[in-house]
């Protein structure tokens, strides 16, 4: 008898050694799991979403179809989009309360530089911390939209729209989610800055298109005939737009002080866009006592995406002093 007490009491421990050890690799088990399962919805977030359940005053065109212009397998450039897009670009390190940016591509209203003024500004804003968002927005056509002075209007304030709506899913701050527009697409920026509130297509959403800042980047800003980029003005607004719409949508004359603070860079030799666009706008701002600052570089020309050559290759880096002084 006594010899059986003791093996009964050498074979519990063992056998709670036993359960301790698959308990422990349960554990292991599920925590691994849980690693790479949060790996795997961090990669999982970067994705492409529909701006829109149902696109506003859109025009069916079954024969008017997306061109892209493909390099190495990579999208260059888009043109005649239909279906408005927002590509979502998460930063490797998770943080809450992140800043936002939407980035908006230039290309005169006829295409999108997606790559140059998207794609990699996406990248380059994810290296701050910074969530970023390219719209693939729509092109001005009467094909295929009932309006298309506000065409791109609608799809800019339904994506900051979007973005707010989803801030505590996306782990972004609601109050601090900019915008960024080269070229006309920063015009696009700059109107959404002080058209936010106008009612340019029926919603029942309650929340504020209103971005908390903007950077501007050699903006189209003006569709004034002295300064402005002919192509843009001519397919935004037409062949002869009458006086009134081009100071509709001249934005430096629309600056409130709700209008809110921007970060501008230009270059004085840019003959595409003149300069005097980012300067009229920073001045309008001035006037209005919203904060801005401008950055007026003696070379580097037109369409120089995050900078290539001469002064305007370092723009980036004032641009990153310029959100963290701000606190985005």
């Amino acid at each position: 008898m006594i010899i059986k007490i003791q093996n009964e009491l050498q074979t519990k421990p063992l056998l709670k050694l036993k359960s301790q050890a698959k308990n422990n690799i349960k554990k292991s088990f599920f925590v691994t799991f849980l690693f790479f399962a949060g790996l795997f919805s961090i990669q999982a977030q970067n994705q492409i979403i529909p701006l829109w359940n149902k696109i506003s005053d859109e025009i069916a065109a079954p024969n008017y179809q997306e061109k892209e212009i493909i390099t190495d397998g990579v999208v260059e450039s888009t043109s005649m989009v239909t279906k408005p897009t927002l590509s979502v670009f998460f930063p490797k390190e998770f943080k809450t309360n992140q800043t936002a940016v939407i980035i908006f591509p230039g290309g005169g209203y006829s295409h999108l530089a997606i790559d140059k003024e998207g794609t990699k500004v996406a990248k380059w804003l994810n290296s701050l911390g910074i969530v970023a968002f390219v719209l693939k927005y729509r092109l001005p056509s009467d094909l295929i939209m009932t309006n298309k002075t506000v065409g791109p209007l609608q799809d800019a304030q339904e994506s900051v729209r979007l973005v707010r709506s989803n801030a505590e899913k996306w782990n972004i701050n609601p109050e601090k989610i900019g915008v960024m527009g080269f070229s006309a697409g920063g015009h696009l920026a700059s109107t959404l800055a002080t058209h936010y509130d106008d009612k340019v297509y029926d919603t029942n959403s309650k929340t504020s298109a209103r971005p908390d800042f903007s950077l501007l980047i050699y903006p189209v800003i003006s569709m004034e005939n002295s300064i402005t980029h002919k192509g843009s003005q001519t397919n935004l607004l037409g062949n002869e737009p009458a006086q009134l719409v081009i100071d509709q949508f001249s934005n430096e004359k629309k600056v409130t002080q709700n209008t809110p603070p921007a970060f501008l860079v230009h270059a004085t030799d840019d003959t595409v866009v003149l300069p005097e666009n980012s300067i009229n706008y920073y001045l309008a701002l001035k006037n209005k006592g919203v904060s801005a600052e401008l950055h007026l570089y003696e070379k580097g020309g037109h369409g120089f995406g995050l900078g290539v050559n001469d002064t305007s290759k370092f723009w980036t880096r004032e641009c990153e002093e310029w959100l963290k002084s701000h606190s985005f």
